[in-house]
């Protein structure tokens, strides 16, 4: 291969290697929603009622969906400004995103609750990213200045918002659930909807990674691209030790003194996950583009595994899922239920045993659907 060519290889490698990295800190997650659902943690975490290892275990999870929305922007970009030219991404990004919105609907949510319909249909986040690429299909031939500028004001201006409500059952009150509070938009029914993941933030999370694509264009000089992330990345953590430290803006909930230095620290970073906070977009946008540039060009095995889980993000997202409800329909059966309907552990430790031990049980389907992805010529293998 030629330089150019490994150049361009691990200018966009480093997307499916963040990409990666994230989804498997996602799987810590959902290994403790699948063996230790039943320590409820709340958002934001109560930190008089949170033990420091749930806390953190939970506070890593947080820069899964940021980073990933932020990249499907930026591989949006990608996707519509090939080399050889502009090209319409609005059909490939709207049957994407509708794609997502039904898998989410009536395969992901089997997957949690294990039957189907179950009791409560969850909009979570593969619904909110269907929704958000729906949104940029429509608007990505607008002007990049236009699209970036919209999505600094939504994520900046969002956290004004919060305080308006409208009255339940009303019209105005279901728009403003899918756009911002986190609720329930059918609550007296067999089966009711509720949204997890409010949309009007991640719209401006995704406009952002769109309007960052450029910085991946193949006349973009390497060393240019990292300074640039470098820099975007201090300027958003400083902005949040300032905004956090006095408690001026972006986030609801007030940091306090904690009776030990571990409890001050959960304090300061108890960001609000639904909807994402300004300060905890800041977090972990911030760190996600110091990764960007601290990560572009490394090649080992663990940058390499994680590029193979990148490179197939929906189809390793439903098979964790899957093994994840397959691993506790199998404990139930085994050992019988000791929490409600479920078999759990009863501390957080064990999650971090499990995790790293499902990694290669789900690495081997990965890596065979990415060797089938790059030669197969069926359109649908695009979409996962």
């Amino acid at each position: 291969m030629t330089k150019t060519g490994i150049a361009v290889r691990s200018r966009i490698a480093i997307i499916d290697v963040l990409r990666g990295m994230v989804m498997l800190i996602m799987l810590f997650d959902h290994v403790r929603e699948t063996i230790y659902l039943h320590k409820q943690v709340s958002d934001p975490m109560m930190i008089d009622a949170t033990e420091p290892a749930l806390f953190f275990t939970r506070m890593a999870a947080h820069f899964c969906a940021p980073t990933f929305v932020f990249l499907t922007g930026l591989s949006a970009w990608l996707y519509a400004n090939p080399e050889a030219g502009p090209r319409d991404a609005t059909g490939f990004l709207v049957k994407r995103g509708l794609l997502l919105v039904v898998l989410e609907i009536f395969v992901v949510n089997f997957a949690w609750a294990g039957v189907f319909p179950p009791a409560t249909l969850y909009l979570q986040v593969i619904w909110v990213i269907g929704l958000a690429m729906v949104f940029l299909g429509v608007v990505h031939k607008l002007p990049l200045k236009l699209l970036g500028a919209a999505g600094l004001l939504i994520v900046f201006g969002h956290n004004a918002l919060t305080s308006i409500s409208f009255e339940p059952g009303t019209l105005a009150y279901s728009l403003w659930t899918v756009l911002l509070h986190r609720g329930y938009l059918i609550a007296d029914s067999a089966v009711k909807l509720k949204v997890s993941y409010p949309l009007l933030p991640w719209i401006g999370v995704i406009l952002l990674g769109y309007a960052a694509g450029p910085l991946y264009a193949r006349g973009v000089a390497p060393e240019r691209r990292r300074t640039l992330l470098r820099r975007f990345g201090v300027a958003a953590l400083l902005l949040l030790a300032m905004l956090r430290c006095f408690n001026i803006y972006g986030e609801e909930l007030p940091w306090a003194q904690g009776p030990d230095a571990v409890h001050t620290v959960m304090s300061f970073f108890n960001f609000t996950k639904y909807p994402p906070s300004l300060d905890f977009l800041l977090l972990t946008i911030g760190v996600g583009a110091l990764a960007a540039a601290g990560m572009e060009g490394v090649d080992n095995w663990y940058t390499r595994a994680c590029a193979t889980f990148g490179g197939v993000p929906m189809f390793y997202y439903l098979l964790h899922l899957y093994v994840l409800l397959i691993l506790q329909t199998a404990l139930v059966a085994v050992f019988g239920a000791n929490h409600g309907a479920r078999w759990g552990v009863d501390t957080v430790w064990p999650v971090w045993v499990v995790a790293p031990l499902l990694m290669p049980v789900l690495y081997l389907p990965c890596k065979a659907f990415a060797n089938f992805k790059r030669t197969s010529k069926q359109a649908w293998v695009r979409y996962f």
